[in-house]
């Protein structure tokens, strides 16, 4: 992980959908209501960091990822890459952006297309942003030149007002207030008839005393006009803007030996390029998938739940895989995934999300080691251990989960949580860091008191045999 500007930047990031009118709300007028997938969420990501993203599932993880690769359009809240507005993005520009992230999708099955082969489904994206790129330069090379262009005639004419008020300024700063005048002409419709004819009465006083100013002597105009070719010949002067090369376009047997040269790198044999994704297991699948991000050199890679799939043992291979190109390559990755091991072996940082809102936030080993916010508590707790004793440990955790249609005005999670006090039903906690854990941020008003229970208090046994009892038996 690299220091510096982040990489990734989003404030108050939310994405609604809106759900279908019913013929009563559209006759009683009733407002749409909406789904808050994803709520007020504020992140960074560092060039070459990990961010693991854990919560339930319906928690809005894969959406903010979405929103994340522009898959899905914000509805709010600003979203920023290396200092520039996604958002703003549109179209062919944002085609031409969409390299530097991609997405490594949770059903590497789904999201294969089994007719087509291994090299055109991890050298599509090669072919697109070849398209993408061709594009770019044309259009941003006459879009700078057309700049250049306007810039230098706004200069040109802002030289020409300005000596124009130098050597005649009785024409000069009469034709100045004639535009202010103009330029104020909507606001004085607001106004009452008296002060408009104020205003006409002063209009025409200025004019009056523009007539009187004096021209320069015959020696300062020849001073001004010099000035004034001067100035026009800077305008003149000036380097065009240099044109983007165009690419050229991309070939058939380049694109295999694009690909050929990628599989290796996620651990695939380089001779399987006409195979189809049905000849491959679930962790080859995921390795085309992988190889298909790779491709075009992104900066970050979403991964949504890239081990759910996989055996355990495969699932270790992807995670070194990941931490060994990660490594070489200086990617950043938003890891989404259940796998609480995945992100402690992965991750630098996780956030915790809960009903479209992250609740805590923080180095992994603050988090995981010492989980501040109470369902933090609770996802840890039911972390799944090979140990007998636990096989009649329940949850304290109960209540019902709240719609995301009409979410409740408090904490999101006060009708599960054990430690739930009115406030809590009524105002919601900002995400804040508190004294005891730096740089770990936590969105509870009991955030002190709590802070030092630990997960396993969670938990409950319930009355029965124990199993040294059932084994005699």
């Amino acid at each position: 992980m690299s220091a510096g500007p982040p990489l990734l930047e989003a404030t108050d990031l939310e994405k609604l959908f809106p759900l279908t009118r019913t013929a009563t709300e559209v006759f009683t007028g009733k407002a749409r209501r909406a789904i808050h997938a994803v709520d007020g969420v504020s992140l960074t990501l560092l060039p070459g960091e990990t961010l693991g993203l854990i919560g339930e599932s319906g928690s809005g993880k894969t959406t903010l990822g979405w929103v994340v690769a522009r898959l899905h359009d914000p509805t709010g809240g600003s979203l920023r890459f290396e200092g520039e507005d996604l958002i703003a993005l549109r179209g062919e520009n944002l085609r031409h952006w969409r390299h530097n992230v991609q997405v490594v999708f949770q059903d590497p099955v789904g999201s294969l297309d089994p007719r087509l082969k291994v090299w055109q489904i991890v050298g599509e994206p090669l072919r697109a942003q070849n398209q993408a790129d061709r594009w770019f330069a044309v259009n941003e090379s006459m879009r700078r030149q057309q700049e250049f262009e306007l810039a230098g005639r706004k200069e040109r004419e802002r030289l020409a007002q300005e000596h124009l008020s130098a050597v005649n300024p009785p024409v000069g700063e009469r034709r100045r207030i004639r535009r202010e005048y103009r330029a104020g002409a909507k606001a004085r419709e607001k106004l009452s008839p008296e002060e408009r004819q104020r205003l006409e009465g002063e209009y025409r006083a200025a004019l009056a005393r523009a007539r009187t100013l004096l021209r320069p002597s015959p020696e300062e105009r020849q001073r001004l006009d010099q000035e004034y070719q001067a100035g026009l010949k800077r305008v003149a002067d000036r380097t065009p803007p240099a044109k983007i090369p165009k690419p050229p376009r991309i070939t058939r047997e380049q694109v295999r030996r694009r690909v050929q040269e990628a599989l290796p790198m996620v651990g695939l044999p380089p001779d399987c390029l006409d195979q189809y994704p049905h000849e491959f297991s679930g962790g080859g699948r995921q390795r085309l998938s992988l190889a298909r991000a790779l491709i075009v050199n992104p900066k970050l890679i979403v991964l949504d739940e890239p081990t759910s799939a996989l055996d355990v043992a495969v699932q270790a291979q992807i995670l070194n895989r990941l931490v060994e190109l990660q490594r070489d390559r200086g990617l950043a990755y938003l890891l989404i995934t259940h796998n609480v091991a995945a992100v402690r072996y992965v991750a630098d940082r996780v956030a915790v999300m809960y009903l479209g809102r992250v609740v805590e936030l923080g180095s992994v080993h603050g988090v995981l080691e010492r989980p501040i916010h109470p369902y933090t508590k609770a996802l840890l707790a039911a972390v799944p251990v090979a140990d007998a004793s636990r096989r009649r440990t329940r949850f304290r955790i109960g209540g019902d989960v709240p719609s995301l249609v009409n979410p409740p005005p408090g904490c999101r999670f006060a009708a599960r949580c054990p430690f739930v006090v009115d406030r809590c039903r009524e105002e919601y906690p900002p995400l804040r860091e508190i004294p005891g854990a730096p740089g770990q941020l936590v969105s509870c008003h009991r955030a002190e008191e709590v802070i030092d229970i630990a997960p396993a208090s969670l938990l409950t046994t319930e009355p029965g045999p124990t199993p040294e009892a059932s084994a005699t038996n």
